[in-house]
């Protein structure tokens, strides 16, 4: 905050006391950089980056970002610098995992010494990060028993063992070298201790929510070409792999006929469109494709189903909780550990159809639970607001930055 007076030295000249701070200000201020494909709203982990990019710039830090995609806002300050990659021309997912992550290395090997702390997401980078935020664990998801290779014997299965292999062997290395690693749920916290990360290097930072952008409200159904009249549940995620697993809850609904379904997600390249009117439930099911006005879509509906296979957290969980939505979730999902009895339904097993069916069902015809979960959920999140997050953050960076300081060249 900069004072707005003015004193007198004994000496009688006047001292500026906004000067004096402004120039405390910068000399208090550090560099940072975030290594991560994107930083944008409209992203799980990249909307975590601009959140932490924004309290910095609050802070009067600058930041440096190494990435393929910036929101237009950021780039507009001066305290922002990009230093862009771009990979969406190569035509696999692992080749612009691999083109990304050397070109970053490169630039972070001839300039590191100009930064006090370097904040990377997994394996984005071979470069060694101060802090290591864990958004996914491919360690985690290759031991898993629903893993797209135990599912699938296809070239796509065989392509997915492969790239999760891959990305788990960089992904040791990486967190090997991190002074500090982020877990973001008490879920990865675990699988983080069980691949060998010392304990005494490993914080809990649940992700946050936009409480300002996802909140409790009414929309049209018409508006998206949506049914009135009907209990709507409503899935979000990436509908072309079995991850997210919305082929359970397409199973499940079978037998809660009276339930619609609105997915959002792109349907390129996705079995489910046929999947559901196999199962005789295509005329319940509707699918939008990919959206950005998701926090709109969640106010026609009456209640959020997401009960995904291998989840670290699962921002799109505590989003539908903001907007005044009862849950349904599993025990596989970060989430969950901010979910109560009170707020939401989480199921031990994502498997399980039957007791999804029994969750679907139970929130489907019971309008008065739905709006008291709602109500209890979103009181929930209001303690989990991004500002609150990105401040924990930053304060890490701080700490690291201040120590790195300290140290004789």
């Amino acid at each position: 905050m900069l004072t707005c007076f003015r004193s007198v030295e004994s000496s009688g000249r006047a001292v500026d006391f906004r000067i004096v701070s402004e120039t405390l200000r910068k000399d208090l201020s550090m560099r940072f950089c975030i290594v991560s494909q994107n930083v944008v709203k409209g992203d799980g982990q990249g909307r975590a980056n601009y959140e932490i990019v924004k309290e910095a710039i609050r802070r009067g830090h600058h930041f440096t970002l190494i990435a393929s995609k910036v929101a237009d806002d950021l780039l507009e300050s001066d305290q922002v610098s990009w230093v862009n990659i771009s990979v969406k021309h190569l035509p696999s997912i692992l080749l612009r995992d691999l083109v990304f992550s050397w070109q970053s290395t490169q630039w972070l090997k001839q300039n590191r010494k100009t930064l006090d702390a370097v904040q990377v997401y997994g394996c984005v980078t071979a470069f060694p990060g101060d802090v290591n935020t864990v958004q996914f664990l491919h360690n985690g998801w290759l031991r898993s028993p629903v893993h797209t290779a135990r599912q699938r014997k296809d070239i796509l299965g065989k392509y997915q063992w492969l790239y999760t292999s891959l990305n788990a062997h960089w992904e040791k290395r990486a967190l090997s070298q991190a002074k500090v690693v982020i877990a973001v749920s008490k879920r990865v916290e675990q699988e983080l201790l069980s691949v060998g990360v010392d304990e005494d290097r490993v914080r809990v930072i649940f992700n946050g929510v936009d409480v300002q952008e996802f909140v409790p409200g009414e929309r049209e159904r018409s508006d998206w070409g949506l049914p009135e009249g009907v209990p709507m549940a409503l899935f979000v995620g990436d509908i072309r792999s079995n991850r997210k697993n919305l082929e359970t809850v397409l199973n499940a609904m079978v037998t809660v006929p009276n339930l619609h379904l609105t997915v959002v997600g792109s349907t390129e390249g996705s079995p489910y469109i046929e999947r559901a009117k196999t199962l005789g439930i295509g005329d319940r099911v509707h699918f939008l494709g990919y959206r950005l006005d998701v926090a709109e879509i969640m106010k026609a509906v009456d209640f959020f189903v997401f009960p995904s296979r291998y989840e670290p957290f699962g921002m799109v969980v505590t989003e539908a909780m903001a907007t005044g939505l009862p849950v349904i979730t599993c025990a596989t999902t970060g989430a969950s550990e901010v979910i109560t009895p009170a707020a939401g339904i989480v199921l031990p097993e994502s498997e399980d159809v039957e007791a999804l069916s029994k969750a679907l069902a139970t929130l489907a015809d019971n309008p008065e639970q739905r709006h008291q979960m709602g109500k209890a959920g979103r009181a929930i999140v209001e303690d989990h607001s991004w500002v609150s997050k990105a401040q924990k953050y930053i304060d890490l960076l701080e700490a690291l930055g201040k120590s790195a300081q300290l140290v004789p060249a």
